[in-house]
């Protein structure tokens, strides 16, 4: 939109003057695109100095005076890719997408701090530095080990490298958080994480990590090298914010069409008729929804293919489209926030919903000052390297698409899998086979000469069945969710499940950090078991919240002096 001056006086209802700069939030009928349009004619639709809540109507062709605005054409593809004037703006949605990220990142870090050395330390479930020693053994040395999977823990493996490392991410986390974000920071942060997905094993084959990695890549190039301010001089790159479109298209779609392919129970719109009571870690309100009637768990899968299957093609509409699915995408991940505990999955989904939206969306809540701010701003052309990078992004994505579009195409589509070893461009998908009951391992141990067997707690899976399920999102506790793959299968599966065993007999202290409680105290037991049971949910009104029944064991009675327990960890080297 061009003006004939900088400023002018608006008639009508505003009765004050308004700098025209703050046009770049007004939206202007496309009937009237090539008219020259007195501004008196400025509609109100809410209240001053909302314009972007205005729009131009009755048109007039006037000669051209300091009162007058003329209302440019649509700008091509293109000329809104690289020309930060021709399009609309992205400072707001860089904002927030970068901040949220920030918050996404620092939740990754903060479980590492938690839970990283009884998971991947010296003495931990799967120590890390055998896996790396592992992987050197097969290629030769550690460089040829660096250059297959990239990791800072290839230069130095100890425990306490492994958590400060981890601090450093947090921290780095918490400057982005509080506005402090460049692309050198967001580099940093994508690569320290990345060292601890090379190395994390079965604790970090989770989508929703190398899905951190590609949201995580991207950010690198939406902001300046160096400039971290919250609203740099230089704007947003549209290439990047295309390229989030992108993305959540994948994400939304791989997770629509996983379902269409799978289970028949989204087929016949039962699946969530199971889906909250036997979903990895619930919490208090998965146990009402579960007892919904089936007609609404029948609209709420309706509800799931809409967003899923439809709505990603609206994200790359028209503004308004967009809109909409913006609106969808966020709704529909906060829907499943409160659901459960999906870890900080949903909360990363919807970043790059936001690219789906513009600063237009939020011009209500702008104040004036920033308004002002950035209308300047988006004067400021991109820097030559801007452009070369952002184009080298462009075609790095698209030729890296091949894979997940084929993927995607494919009856055989596959989820959640990398393309490549930095995990710049990947498939995704979730729940393609919903569980149609829920079991659980119970870890029991027992002193000697005793016949009581004491079950031990952990910090979100069910046990005991008077215990509320927590609320822990975006938080993740690593060993609840494999337990819950665990009792699906069977133990020689799931070799770390014996490892633990071994830990608990001893009293290990990071084998019990990962727990909630210990029934042994003063001296471990004498013996350790776990049995399989099934649970499902108690209804509403009494003291229990789960109601349970034992169907077999699942590892028997086992000693510190077990020889084919020895024998079994011997052989996975432990």
């Amino acid at each position: 939109m061009k003006t004939s001056q900088d400023r002018a006086r608006v008639e009508g209802p505003l009765g004050d003057e308004i700098s025209l700069e703050s046009l770049l939030f007004c939206r202007c009928h496309p009937s009237l695109e090539g008219e020259l349009y007195q501004l008196r004619d400025l509609t109100e639709k809410t209240r001053a100095p909302n314009l972007a809540n205005f729009e131009l109507h009755d048109a007039r062709k006037l000669p051209v005076s300091d009162q007058e605005l003329f209302v440019q054409g649509p700008p091509s593809f293109w000329d809104r890719l690289w020309n930060p004037e021709t399009g609309p703006s992205y400072w707001v949605v860089r904002f927030l997408i970068l901040r949220l990220l920030g918050v996404v990142y620092f939740i990754g870090f903060l479980t590492v701090i938690d839970q990283g050395i009884p998971l991947l330390g010296s003495e931990g479930l799967t120590p890390a530095a055998d896996y790396l020693g592992r992987i050197e053994t097969t290629l030769g040395s550690r460089s040829a080990g660096f250059v297959q999977l990239p990791s800072i823990f290839w230069f130095r493996d100890s425990d306490r490298f492994l958590v400060r490392v981890a601090w450093l991410g947090a921290g780095a986390s918490l400057l982005v958080v509080f506005g402090y974000a460049n692309a050198l920071t967001l580099t940093f942060l994508w690569f320290l994480y990345m060292s601890y997905v090379h190395i994390g094993q079965v604790w970090y084959g989770f989508g929703w990590e190398i899905q951190l990695l590609e949201t995580g890549f991207l950010a690198i190039f939406l902001c300046p090298l160096l400039d971290g301010r919250p609203f740099a001089a230089r704007p947003p790159p549209v290439v990047v914010i295309w390229l989030y479109r992108w993305l959540i298209f994948r994400i939304m779609l791989g997770a629509g069409l996983i379902k269409l392919r799978g289970d028949a129970c989204w087929a016949d719109l039962t699946c969530l008729a199971y889906h909250y009571e036997t979903q990895p870690v619930p919490n208090p309100l998965s146990r009402w929804l579960h007892f919904m009637p089936l007609w609404s768990h029948k609209l709420g899968v309706i509800a799931n293919h809409l967003s899923e299957i439809v709505t990603p093609f609206f994200a790359f509409g028209p503004r308004r489209a967009r809109h909409v699915a913006g609106v969808l995408f966020v709704g529909f991940q906060g829907m499943l926030i409160v659901s459960g505990n999906l870890s900080f999955l949903n909360w990363l989904t919807i970043i790059p919903a936001l690219a789906c939206f513009d600063d237009s969306f939020f011009a209500r809540v702008i104040p004036d000052d920033l308004k002002r701010r950035l209308t300047r701003l988006q004067r400021v052309p991109y820097h030559r390297a801007q452009q070369v990078t952002a184009t080298a992004l462009f075609v790095v994505v698209a030729l890296g698409s091949i894979g997940p579009v084929a993927n995607l195409l494919s009856p055989r589509q596959v989820m959640n899998t990398s393309f490549g070893r930095l995990h710049v461009v990947n498939t995704y998908g979730a729940f393609g086979s919903v569980g149609k009951e829920r079991y659980e391992l119970v870890f029991e141990g027992r002193e000697e000469g005793s016949n009581v067997w004491r079950a031990y707690e952990f910090p979100c899976k069910p046990t005991s069945v008077d215990r509320r399920p927590c609320i822990i999102t975006p938080y993740h506790y690593r060993l609840d969710w494999l337990l819950w793959f665990a009792a699906m299968g069977r133990m020689q599966q799931y070799p770390w499940t014996a490892h633990l065993v071994w830990k608990l007999l001893q009293n290990d202290p990071n084998a019990l950090s990962l727990l909630a409680s210990n029934p042994f105290p003063d001296a471990p037991p004498h013996e350790i078991r776990i049995e399989l049971y099934r649970y499902t949910f108690a209804p509403a009104g009494g003291d229990a919240w789960w109601t349970r029944e034992r169907l077999s064991s699942w590892l028997p009675a086992t000693k510190l002096t077990d020889r084919r327990m020895r024998e079994f960890l011997e052989s996975q080297g432990w």
